[in-house]
Formats: structure tokens, C-alpha cells, sequence
């Protein structure tokens, strides 16, 4: 018993785990990439592949041959070569006969070998399958020792390491795989440019990629479509890496009833299906509006998606969106990886030309010395046959004089110094041989073969003769199976810019207390007489009012600020649209809010602003608790989907306004018990995003007291203080009334607070340009001008400046805007501007330009100032 257990120590190996883990995986990952993965850069294919190929060729599955099961190949392979699923080996098999993956299928299937929609193809018992022309061409010469054979996984049969390919798959099929650590995507090309190229590398193997990309400009991808752009693409063929954005092909068909947008080709790898399912889901949820109904009417006639667009709706704009939010503008991410001498690289578009040529070169050379080696020998046994036909009559006689064949071969041997090849030959040759029509024959076919030895020692010996045959080689190829492009190349990326498809008229934006958004054109408020009673407004759920309002253009970007500090990017035209009776829409469908948190300061900007803009302008922040902070705009100008922290706030505390500085500026704090204090912007350090900034006002103790609202001051002469109480009063008075304090003061009375004007709400920069919005929380709004309001001391209690109707009513916001006459004209020019570039993209929706510059024409709401420097209002990027 003792000696067993001495065995079984002794068969115990003790190793380091570690050490076993790190072999034992990279072994695992480099079979992966190697052996099952990654496409070698010779042919193209991985070792599925090529086995199947090969599979089908041994079985005789030719594409002049009855077609044969694919569960016949499947086993085939599996049986001989490949000791994997059949589901993997039949999916490979399904995907080479797929014309919407592969640019040229290698494979004739019949059956269902599944669709552009996604469908599963039936099982491998039910579908049929033989090689294409192709797909025979990719193992042409194989049988003339072109390629090194190996043995196979239980070493009784010999396979291909590589295909002697003459058409330059791997980039003509293109390639995709998962491997560990790496991957491979690799899109498909076109035969004639793809040959076209390779026969000029040949001429010229110091070409450079411009040279190359005037025969290979793009992929070319089975489902046709649009490329737009080449600035990724030239990426992808200089570095190996590159993002290819690929457009459908859609056109505007126009109907008595309504316009339809029709998309006859869609980008490679999109399932139409999904896509269809997508676009309704987009309706369905108001993401889309403008369209009533999708369908696909593909046929036999080819592929045709259908949207029909409600009549009161822009095709335009529709595409346009459906652009930018589905899968109709789509991207390829082109990495091509491929095994070089049996190791991964990261191959430009000139290594994989340059690898495949080489190849060729290879399979060239061992197809001439194959074919030499056999004219030789033929020619060697033609020259022991033509000496026996001229001496015919002695062979004969020492034929017959010899008792056995072999002693026959040795007597001819001897005779006539002949070797043993050629004396077999002798006796083996037929008596019709010795007729003379055949001695001619005979005597013809040396000659011709002495010319094609000379041929193919000629390809042998002289580069540019081999060169020579290496292009008729794929020529030939390219005059069979070329074919015309079929995704179009749009070469300069021109990105469809929605703001080509709307107005830059002057709109509204308001936000509910319980958090809807909307945005109405402001010229549906019409201007009222100081003391009315105002219009009915949105129509908001019980206990609703609406809080903010907020003036914008429809190009203009809006920026988010939420009470807890965080930031949202999001577009004017973006945000629904409504007319201001309409609740408007929940913006927690619209930006990615935090649990909780509401919007409560907003500031508009325009796009494209420079870095002297960035790095001299700021962000200024002012909380509930009295706190100012300012940070550089560029700690804002990178968008992102889920926002951005803005500002630390302590609890209890939430942000009350943001605006826009130069960093010279004066800044005006107003509390709820109508105090303001005045100090210098440059009495506030700039701080980081992610700080919670410094005292700006001291707030009374009494519990209630509060920031209400702050004003960039830019022109002391021409700006006034507006402040308007809870109960409708306000007034203007001069900015220089305020004394100028240091930050952190309590600042001095901007208005008198008594129980009929009721607290402070809002504090606002205006000129006599201006009107004001006031919406209270029964929801009535009044549009007023400025003009009329009087300018008085600032210790007044004001004038009436809407007549609360309803008891216990208060100001739930306020709001500047342009005046009535001034956006009547902003209006009118806006519009005009937009008609003429919304006639020349209906021209030619493709190719549609950029409206121009018509929103520099705007007025903003900056009191003159065109540079937004240190405004109340909103302001926009230059």
C-alpha cells in the first residue's frame, strides 16, 4: 500500500499556477487568433473558410455540377478538415453565399439562405449549395504544388495553408472577426479597382497611397448606398484605422396628398427589419413627428423603405432627422488586422496590396517550375520516342529479339543511350504510333514544347516578364467577374445640418414648476398695455404653473443648468414644439436628469466659437444661499449626453441664475426682502467646474430670505434695473443708483417691499428696447413693453405691472425679450433667408449647403452689445 502511494507522488507534478495561467492562455489566445479568427493576408480567408472551399472541391461541387445538401459539405468538412460546431462551419458556409455581406459570393446556394432583414437561414438539411465561378477561381493551380499542403488535424489527409488565390480577396470580400485581445473589420472593395491597383503596385512597388487611393478611392459595399466623406476612409487606408460614414440612398418623391421619403439602398451591415421597427418606435415615443405611416414595399424590383410624411410636415427636416437618428447614416470602423507569416498586423491599404502581390509572385513562380518540370519530362520522353520512329526498324528487330520487356528496355538503352524513362516509353508506345501522321504529331508537339519551355524559363529569369504574367493574370479575372461600383462616393463630407431645414425665428422656451418644456414662436404674444390682465396660457396639470421662460432662436444651443448644478447641452429646434395654450413635453424624456433634479437657469449659445472666445469669457453662477462663482466657458464647450457637473452645491442650497461674462463686468445680487448688491465681477476668482464658489451676498436671518436672481451689468448709461414684486408691481431705475460694494455685503434697497407689492421675484437688465413676459401661476401671460414703464428710485415701491385677476395669485416668472416691432422685422428677414435655402435643398436634397450666416443678421438680447459681453439676457456665441 505504502509503495502505491510512493507511485502516485511520483506522478505528481507541482508548478507554479501563475505561470501555468499566463502559458496555458496565451497559448489558448494565440490559437484563437491564428487558427480561427484573423484572415491571413494572402487570401483572405480564415481556416473555416478555406476548408470549405477545399471541402466542396474534393467532393466535386463545382458550379457546373447538380448542387449538393449543404449538410453534405457541412460534413464533409467537419469529417475531414475542421473539428468544430457544424453550426459554425454552416454559418460560414451561409455567409459566402450571401450577396448583401459579400461584394462576390464564392458560394451558389439554394433555398433559404436567410435576408437583408435579418432572417435566419433554414437549417443546413433543407439548403443546397455548390461553388460559384469565383469561388472555383479561388483555388485555380492548386493542384500544381502552388501552395505548401498540410496535414490535417489526425494527419491523414493534406489541406491548403493558403488558397493560390488569383483575385485579392481580403480586401475585395473585406473580413470581420473576433479574436482575444483583438479584432478584425475589414470592409469590401471592388474587383476592377482592386486590380487596378494591384497591377499598378506592380508596375510601381514604391507607389504612394495617393497613387493608389486614383485606383481604389473607396470600399465598395454590396448593399450600395452612399459614401460620404473620404477623410475617414484615406484614415483607414494610411493607418489601418478609420471610420467610413456610409448614407443611404433616399429620394423625396412628391404626391397629391402628401410627400413620401423613399430609400432604395440602405448602409452594409444595417438590418432593414430593425431599421423599420426603429423609425416607428421614434414616432411612437415623439421623438419623429411629421410622419403617419412606414413601409416596405421591397420587391423584386429591389429594395424600396416608404415613409409617408403628414402634409403639414418638411420632408426635408423629416430626412434629415431620420439621418441623424438612425441607422439610415450609419458608420463602418475599419481595422484592418490580418496574419502576416502567421502573426496578427495592423495592415494599411498598401501592406495588404503588397502582401498579395508577393503571394502571386510565390504562386506564379511554383506554377511555372511545375509546369517546366512536366514539359521537360514530356519533352525528354518525346526525344527517346522520335529516335525510335527514325530507327524504327532496328527497335523493332531488337524488340523481338528480347525475351522480356525489361530486357527489351536495357537492349534500347544500350543502343541508343537511352535511359530508362525514355526506353519504357519505347516499349510501351502503341503500334498506331508508328504511323506518319503520328510521327508528325510527334514531331510538333516537342517543338511546341521546346517553345514553352523557353516561355517558362523566360518567366523564371526575367522579373519583368513574370510581372507581365502576374497582370494578364488579373486581368483575366477582371474582364470575367468586374463589375461597375455601387456605392457612390460623396467626396467632400458635408454633414446635413438641421438648421438649413428651420427658420432662426425668435421663439420662447418655458419650463413648468413640475418640469414640462415647449417652445412657442414669440410672436404669439402679442403686446399688452402696462397694467392688463394678460392671456390665458399653457394649460398645465393641476398644481402646474409655469416657472421659467426663457428667449432663444431656433439655432441657437441651449445650455441646462439644474437646481443640484449639473449641465445639458440641447438644440433649440430640438425641443418640442407647442403653441402657448399646449402643456409641452417632460424633460426628463428630453435630457438625462438625475433622480429629482429640475432645470433652473439657462443660457443660449451659438455654435463654431472660438478659443479667444472660450478662454475670455465665463460662466457665472449664483445659488439660493447667496454664493457666487465663475468659471472659463471652455470648462463647457464639450457636450455630453449624460451632462456635465457644473457646480458643487452644499445641501440646502440650489442654483438661481447663470449668465455670461467678459470678465469685466459689474454684477447685481437681488434678495426676496428687495435688496440688491452691486460689486465688480473681478472681486470673484475663477474657480473649476467641480467648486462650490464664494460669498456674493449677505441674506437676512429671518429664515425666508433668498437670492432671486442676478444681472450682468455691461453699460451703466444705456441698461436699467428692472425688479418686479409677487404682486405684479415693478419698476426701472438707473443702474447707478446701486452703490458699489464689495462682494458679500448686504447691498441697498432695490425696492419697497410692503404687503401690497409682496416679496422680490425677479431682477432684470432692459433698454427701451425691450418687452417683458410675465406668467403667473394661474398660468396667465402679459407681454409688455418696457418703454412703458417710467424710470424711478430705486426705493419706490413701483407700479402695476399685470392685474392679478384671481385671488391670491402671484408672479411665478419673468422673462425680457425684443420688442414686438423690432422681432416683427427679425422675423420677416429670418424667413426670407430660410425660404431661399429651403428652395435650394429641395433642388437637391444630397447635397444640401449650409443656409449661411443669416442668424448673424439677429439681434440678441444683449442691449446692443453684439459680442454678448456681460448681458442679462441669455446670450449667444459669435
Amino acid at each position: 500500500m505504502d509503495d502505491n502511494k510512493t507511485i502516485d507522488q511520483d506522478r505528481i507534478m507541482k508548478i507554479n499556477i501563475e505561470e501555468e495561467m499566463k502559458t496555458s492562455y496565451i497559448d489558448y489566445s494565440m490559437s484563437v487568433i491564428v487558427a480561427r479568427a484573423l484572415p491571413d493576408v494572402r487570401d483572405g480567408f480564415k481556416p473555416v473558410h478555406r476548408r470549405i472551399l477545399f471541402g466542396m472541391r474534393g467532393i466535386g461541387n463545382f458550379s457546373n455540377q447538380p448542387y449538393k445538401k449543404c449538410a453534405r459539405v457541412v460534413g464533409e468538412v467537419l469529417g475531414k478538415y475542421h473539428p468544430h460546431g457544424d453550426s459554425s462551419v454552416y454559418g460560414a458556409l451561409v455567409r459566402m453565399g450571401q450577396s448583401w455581406n459579400m461584394r462576390y459570393t464564392l458560394v451558389d446556394g439554394q433555398g433559404n439562405f436567410g435576408s437583408v432583414d435579418g432572417d435566419s437561414p433554414a437549417a443546413m438539411r433543407y439548403t443546397e449549395c455548390r461553388l460559384s465561378k469565383m469561388g472555383e477561381h479561388i483555388m485555380d493551380d492548386i493542384e500544381k504544388d502552388t501552395v505548401d499542403m498540410v496535414n490535417n488535424f489526425d494527419d491523414t489527409l493534406k489541406e491548403p495553408s493558403v488558397m493560390p488565390t488569383k483575385i485579392p480577396n481580403l480586401l475585395v470580400n473585406g473580413g470581420n472577426g473576433i479574436a482575444v485581445g483583438m479584432a478584425t473589420n475589414i470592409p469590401t472593395h471592388n474587383l476592377n479597382e482592386v486590380i487596378d491597383g494591384c497591377c499598378a503596385y506592380i508596375d510601381n512597388p514604391d507607389i504612394d497611397l495617393d497613387g493608389l487611393m486614383k485606383y481604389i478611392p473607396a470600399p465598395d459595399f454590396p448593399t450600395g448606398a452612399y459614401i460620404y466623406g473620404l477623410k475617414g476612409v484615406r484614415d483607414a487606408y494610411a493607418t489601418g484605422r478609420g471610420r467610413v460614414v456610409m448614407r443611404a440612398k433616399a429620394e423625396i418623391e412628391s404626391g397629391d396628398q402628401h410627400d413620401k421619403i423613399v430609400v432604395t439602398e440602405i448602409p452594409y451591415g444595417v438590418n432593414k427589419q430593425q431599421l423599420i421597427e426603429y423609425i416607428a418606435d421614434l414616432v411612437k415615443e415623439g421623438k419623429i413627428d411629421g410622419i403617419s405611416n412606414v413601409n416596405d414595399e421591397t420587391g423584386r424590383q429591389g429594395m424600396r423603405i416608404v415613409v409617408d410624411v403628414r402634409r403639414d410636415a418638411n420632408a426635408n427636416v423629416i430626412l434629415n432627422k431620420l439621418f441623424k437618428m438612425t441607422a439610415l447614416q450609419s458608420s463602418f470602423s475599419v481595422n484592418c488586422i490580418a496574419l502576416v507569416n502567421g502573426r496578427p498586423r495592423l495592415l494599411t491599404l498598401k501592406d495588404c496590396i503588397k502582401y498579395f502581390v508577393e503571394h502571386r509572385h510565390e504562386v506564379t513562380i511554383r506554377r511555372t517550375q511545375f509546369d517546366l518540370k512536366k514539359a521537360q519530362e514530356r519533352a525528354h520522353i518525346l526525344e527517346g520516342l522520335i529516335i525510335a520512329v527514325n530507327n524504327i526498324d532496328e527497335v523493332v528487330e531488337i524488340i523481338k529479339g528480347s525475351k522480356t520487356p525489361s530486357d527489351a528496355q536495357r537492349n534500347l538503352e544500350k543502343r541508343f543511350e537511352l535511359d530508362e524513362v525514355q526506353s519504357k516509353a519505347i516499349v510501351d508506345m502503341r503500334l498506331g504510333s508508328l504511323t506518319s501522321l503520328q510521327v508528325d504529331k510527334l514531331h510538333a508537339e516537342y517543338d511546341d514544347l521546346m517553345k514553352t519551355i523557353d516561355e517558362l524559363q523566360e518567366i523564371l529569369n526575367n522579373p519583368e516578364r513574370c510581372k507581365q504574367v502576374m497582370k494578364d493574370d488579373l486581368n483575366e479575372v477582371k474582364e470575367k467577374y468586374g463589375d461597375e461600383r455601387r456605392t457612390e462616393i460623396i467626396p467632400d463630407e458635408h454633414e446635413f445640418n438641421a438648421e438649413d431645414f428651420y427658420p432662426n425665428d425668435p421663439v420662447v422656451i418655458t419650463i413648468s414648476h413640475l418640469g414640462y418644456i415647449k417652445r412657442t414662436p414669440l410672436s404669439d404674444f402679442r403686446e399688452q398695455a402696462r397694467g392688463g390682465v394678460g392671456a390665458k396660457g399653457a394649460r398645465t396639470r393641476e398644481k402646474d404653473f409655469t416657472e421659467f421662460i426663457y428667449p432663444a432662436t431656433m439655432h441657437q444651443t441651449m445650455l441646462f443648468f439644474t437646481r443640484q448644478g449639473r449641465c445639458y447641452w440641447m438644440k433649440c429646434y430640438e425641443i418640442p414644439e407647442g403653441d402657448k395654450n399646449s402643456k409641452g413635453r417632460a424633460i426628463q424624456n428630453l435630457l438625462a436628469l438625475e433622480p429629482g433634479d429640475t432645470v433652473n437657469a439657462c443660457l443660449r449659445l451659438r455654435a463654431n466659437v472660438s478659443d479667444e472666445f472660450l478662454d475670455t469669457h465665463f460662466v457665472v453662477f449664483a445659488t439660493k444661499m447667496g454664493l457666487v462663482k465663475k468659471t472659463s466657458l471652455r470648462a463647457y464647450s464639450n457636450p455630453r449626453s449624460k451632462g456635465i457637473i457644473a457646480i458643487n452645491i452644499n445641501e440646502g442650497d440650489e442654483v438661481v441664475d447663470v449668465r455670461l461674462t467678459n470678465g469685466h463686468n459689474e454684477l447685481i445680487l437681488a434678495d426676496r426682502n428687495g435688496r440688491a448688491c452691486r460689486f465688480d465681477e473681478s472681486n470673484v476668482r475663477t474657480m473649476g467646474r467641480v467648486s462650490t464658489g464664494v460669498r456674493g451676498m449677505m441674506l437676512d436671518d429671518d429664515g425666508e430670505d433668498e437670492v432671486v436672481g442676478m444681472i450682468v451689468v455691461n453699460n451703466p448709461e444705456s441698461e436699467t434695473v428692472m425688479v418686479v414684486s409677487q404682486s405684479g408691481y415693478g419698476k426701472r431705475s438707473q443702474v447707478e443708483d446701486y452703490r458699489k460694494t464689495h462682494r458679500g455685503g448686504k447691498g441697498v434697497k432695490t425696492l419697497n417691499i410692503t404687503d401690497k407689492t409682496g416679496k422680490l421675484v425677479a431682477i432684470k437688465n432692459v433698454t427701451d428696447d425691450n418687452d417683458l413676459m410675465i406668467i403667473n401661476k394661474s398660468g396667465i401671460v402679459i407681454r409688455l413693453a418696457v418703454a412703458e414703464c417710467r424710470v424711478m428710485g430705486r426705493a419706490t415701491q413701483g407700479v402695476r405691472l399685470i392685474n392679478l385677476a384671481k385671488k391670491n395669485d402671484v408672479i411665478a416668472s419673468v422673462c425680457k425679450v425684443m420688442s414686438s416691432k423690432l422681432e416683427a422685422s427679425v422675423e420677416e428677414e429670418s424667413r426670407s433667408a430660410w425660404a431661399k435655402t429651403n428652395e435650394e435643398i429641395k433642388s437637391d436634397t444630397a447635397s444640401a449647403e449650409p443656409a449661411g450666416d443669416e442668424a448673424e443678421t439677429l439681434p440678441d438680447d444683449n442691449d446692443g452689445n453684439e459680442s454678448g459681453e456681460g448681458s442679462d439676457a441669455p446670450v449667444d456665441f459669435d
